[in-house]
């Protein structure tokens, strides 16, 4: 079963491809940077703030 994948990142790999970061951004604009913020602020917060809160708290042992 390959990777799932959606569409807008295969569209957005292959302007950056064709033309490299710069182009991206001057198409996309603030949408890469705003889904780029928005995917380590969700990753930050499940590896630095709910995993450490859920072993103090016993639900999950080391």
């Amino acid at each position: 079963m390959p990777f799932y994948r959606p569409r807008f990142l295969e569209e957005w790999g292959a302007i950056r491809r064709e033309g490299g970061i710069k182009l991206l951004l001057k198409k996309k604009g603030w949408v890469v940077f705003a889904a780029f913020f928005m995917y380590y602020l969700i990753r930050d917060s499940i590896l630095y703030i709910l995993i450490p809160y859920l072993v103090i708290k016993g639900i999950i042992t080391c």
